[in-house]
């Protein structure tokens, strides 16, 4: 008899789409994005930055507005230089190497860990400047009236963007689609008809850039030029973040992976650097200078359209144009969404943040990880109160942390592999290139912006390295502490290996179903599963003729990455029951094992144990939990209390548990 989901499960299902299963081997294809999606999903955070990159630039020029050529032309080389170099790392790491995993790499953990917090106040600010840029730019067409509503309007923008992405990556790229090529299709128009149309001007733009070169140096001399262009460079280097984004979040793309990324990284790239460059030559050719309330691309776009004989299409087009400007800004927080809980998930894994946010929901999204990034953007946008100038001011130098250590690294790799890589010269060159321009970026950005608020950027991400290093010491502190359990599994094992030679692995032993029966819950043939299990015999001699062993194989962050990874670690749950089976029937015990995997252990185990229960009436559930000398809200949050979990689940309905204290 099929079991009708209740009312709650139905309004679940409804906002957050309905359970996937883990076992599908068509999942990953399913979930998966081509390179157009990933354009789209990925993309929108760099080409999104076209809207304020070339306009800060451009502005920081003060007045030497021809002087805007070089820039232009020094951000498209920057765009090229760095992409290619992060097609690189895309090569050497095909399963996914954004600036947390190569730094870990090539470099050491620390400056992977350095390199992860970098990007994750990143990718905080990079929702919250996403989306109240946005809310700036659709407020700007609504009457003044209404303005007292626009940061509630940007909190609902960062609460829909973090349901949209607990239904999954994929879900959350689909409906945004229509809108990436509104603007992608309005730009290319604008720009090619301001090339197009003043292509006769060229040759004069070119005569009035080398004017304006002689104005300048004898006005401020040519080293105050040359120290005016770095600056408006660096004050438009907003225009490159999110081209890490796609080495970021590889393990999402259709395979081949590495092709995919590849693609979508030159579509981001030449995207990018062909908006750019064509929009600060349009504001040359059209003249376009600052007016109060607007944007220079709303200028010229007006510009353009004032020519035209139908002044009310224009004014309809420039409309769509800038609304598709203001909402490809929300799309761009899709980028923290995506990048944000996986760079978490990644650092999670490796114990420099709790192991909670390695979890996977039923839809195979890092919940924990997408509800804190959208929680932390909301509690940025309260404290600077949506202000998107303020909050310009602390973007943009993070990621350029985490472009030099990637770089380093790459530079570091290619030097150490010289004998064996005939192009090493070649890719160290590219990645030499990209160091040395991010290196100057950041030190540019942090002098020009560190009395501004800068300083609180640099700040946040300190205190989340110290948080970092807090916790991974209380692991390793643990890690340590359970170092004696482990001789539990040597003499374990070895018992295990003396019963395959002499019996076998057929050994017959007979039982009786309805004798005590004692189902313990293990996570691996390890030294907390052993412990558990002597406890119960310590504790109840001669109570329980049969033992049975459930494991349930979480599939989460660091194992949702193809089919060979779910593969695996079926493969492993399966040995390790079947060693615990060994081990019992040895001592003339009976014992069976039930394995099996899912993304949230307790539902499964709930699932699991009524099987059990049929088979052997008389059991009861024992579950194994780690004791330490001092308990605080520290330890809680950095460790799972899963078996309490499924002990109140028990309760419920009606089945005996009992959680036993491993004390270390």
């Amino acid at each position: 008899m099929e079991i009708k989901p209740t009312f709650i499960q139905r309004t679940r299902n409804l906002i957050f789409g309905s359970p996937l299963d883990p076992l599908d081997s068509g999942i990953f294809h399913k979930l998966s994005l081509i390179a157009f999606f990933a354009w789209v999903g990925l993309g929108a955070d760099g080409l999104s930055s076209s809207c304020y990159g070339p306009e800060e630039a451009f502005l920081a020029l003060q007045g030497h507005t021809y002087l805007a050529i070089f820039v232009a032309i020094g951000t498209v080389f920057t765009i090229l230089t760095i992409s290619a170099s992060y097609s690189q790392i895309i090569e050497l790491f095909p399963t996914g190497g954004g600036g947390y995993l190569v730094a870990s790499k090539l470099l050491s953990p620390t400056f992977g860990m350095v390199s992860g917090c970098a990007l994750l106040v990143d990718y905080t600010l990079t929702i919250t400047i996403s989306v109240a840029s946005g809310a700036d730019a659709l407020f700007s067409f609504i009457p003044s009236a209404w303005f007292q509503y626009k940061l509630l309007f940007a909190f609902s923008g960062v609460i829909a963007l973090t349901v949209l992405n607990l239904r999954g990556v994929k879900e959350s790229v689909l409906p945004l689609v229509p809108i990436f090529l509104t603007f992608v299709i309005t730009h290319l128009f604008f720009i090619l008809y301001a090339l197009i149309q003043h292509s006769a001007n060229i040759p004069e733009l070119t005569k009035a850039t080398i004017t304006e070169v002689k104005v300048s140096h004898s006005q401020i001399g040519f080293i105050g030029m040359f120290l005016l262009i770095l600056r408006a460079y660096s004050l438009g280097a907003g225009t490159f973040t999110g081209i890490e984004a796609v080495s970021n979040g590889l393990p999402i793309l259709r395979e081949p992976k590495v092709k995919t990324g590849k693609r979508t990284m030159n579509y981001m790239a030449i995207s990018l650097a062909f908006t750019v460059l064509g929009l600060m030559l349009s504001y040359l050719l059209y003249g376009v200078q600052h007016q109060y309330g607007k944007t220079l691309n709303a200028v010229l776009f007006g510009n353009i359209v004032s020519q035209w004989h139908s002044v009310q299409l224009g004014t309809f087009i420039v409309f769509i144009t800038l609304v598709s400007e203001a909402a490809l800004l929300f799309i761009a927080a899709q980028a923290g969404f995506i990048d944000g809980p996986r760079v978490l998930s990644n650092m999670s894994l490796d114990r420099w943040f709790p192991s909670r946010f390695t979890m996977l929901s039923d839809r195979f999204v890092s919940q924990n990880g997408v509800l804190i990034m959208g929680g932390t953007a909301l509690g940025v946008m309260a404290l600077t109160g949506g202000s998107v100038r303020f909050l310009v001011v602390l973007y943009s130098i993070n990621v350029f942390i985490t472009f030099v250590l990637s770089q380093l690294g790459m530079v570091r790799h290619w030097w150490q592999v010289r004998v064996e890589e005939k192009e090493w010269a070649k890719k160290l060159l590219i990645n030499g290139l990209g160091l040395i321009l991010c290196s100057f970026i950041l030190l540019s950005v942090i002098v020009l912006k560190f009395h501004e608020g800068g300083w609180l950027t640099l700040l946040f991400t300190g205190a989340l390295i110290s948080f970092a290093f807090m916790i991974k010491r209380h692991y390793k502190q643990t890690s340590l502490l359970l170092m004696r359990l482990e001789s539990l599994v040597v003499s374990a094992m070895l018992s295990v290996e003396n019963q395959l030679e002499e019996h076998g692995s057929g050994m017959e032993i007979s039982h009786n179903p309805k004798d005590r029966t004692a189902v313990i819950l293990v996570n691996g043939f390890n030294g907390l599963g052993l412990h558990t299990l002597f406890g119960v015999i310590r504790l109840f001699p001669d109570i329980f003729k049969n033992f049975v062993f459930l494991e349930v194989g979480l599939i989460d962050a660091g194992t949702f990455k193809g089919a060979a990874e779910v593969d695996h670690l079926k493969n492993k749950i399966n040995k390790d029951v079947e060693r615990y089976v060994h081990y019992m029937k040895q001592f003339g015990y009976y014992a069976e094992g039930y394995s099996s995997m899912a993304n949230d252990v307790v539902d499964e185990v709930a699932e699991v144990a009524p099987k059990i229960l049929e088979r052997f009436p008389n059991s009861i559930f024992f579950g194994g939990q780690l004791v330490f000398p001092k308990d605080s809200f520290f330890t809680r949050l950095l460790h799972n209390y899963t078996v309490f979990a499924m002990q109140r689940r028990f309760y419920h309905e009606g089945v005996t548990m009992v959680v036993l204290p491993i004390r270390v």
